[in-house]
């Protein structure tokens, strides 16, 4: 039997995401409660994030979102990873606020934030270690959250991955609407 790496490639960047999400869920947390939550996007909620993302540069004027949102399309799979909104009552004032109970709801906990950013840390880590291209990507994240992917969670970021001859996700050109 002869296994072509083309034919089998898909699943294998689909395997390494499964594992990135492991990486994700098993990497250390600040006060070592597990809040984040991880998702993997495939198929046609990718095109659904993509279009979230043209969407989210036409609300906001922010022209980056449409190089992005094309970009996300050459990926294979998404890897998704936020956090709930909890406060972790240490009162270490990283979020500007001196104690927990001072900081206002609307602010998000830092601990949580570091939790995601270690948690993507670790994702990426995977990724490389697989030999899968990658690229962290806030504006896929915001459109995951604004989609609802990860349920009520906040702070999303997304890393979408690949298996080509070259990176999609970098020595990118930036895109500007069509008049």
């Amino acid at each position: 039997m002869i296994v072509n790496e083309r034919e089998s490639r898909h699943e294998h960047v689909l395997q390494v995401g499964r594992q990135m999400m492991t990486a994700a869920r098993t990497a250390p947390k600040g006060k070592g409660i597990d809040i984040i939550e991880v998702g993997m996007v495939t198929d046609q909620d990718i095109v659904r994030l993509s279009e979230e993302m043209v969407r989210y540069s036409e609300e906001s004027g922010m022209k980056f979102l449409l190089r992005d949102a094309e970009n996300l399309q050459q990926a294979e799979a998404v890897i998704i990873i936020g956090t709930a909104h909890k406060v972790q009552g240490l009162n270490c004032a990283h979020c500007g606020y001196a104690t927990c109970a001072e900081k206002p709801d609307a602010v998000p906990c830092a601990i949580n934030t570091i939790d995601v950013g270690i948690a993507v840390g670790s994702a990426c880590a995977t990724a490389a270690d697989c030999r899968v291209d990658s690229r962290v990507m806030f504006s896929a994240g915001m459109a995951a959250q604004r989609l609802g992917y990860l349920g009520d969670c906040t702070c999303v970021m997304a890393i979408p991955i690949s298996a080509s001859s070259k990176n999609p996700f970098f020595d990118r050109k930036p895109k500007t609407p069509v008049q």
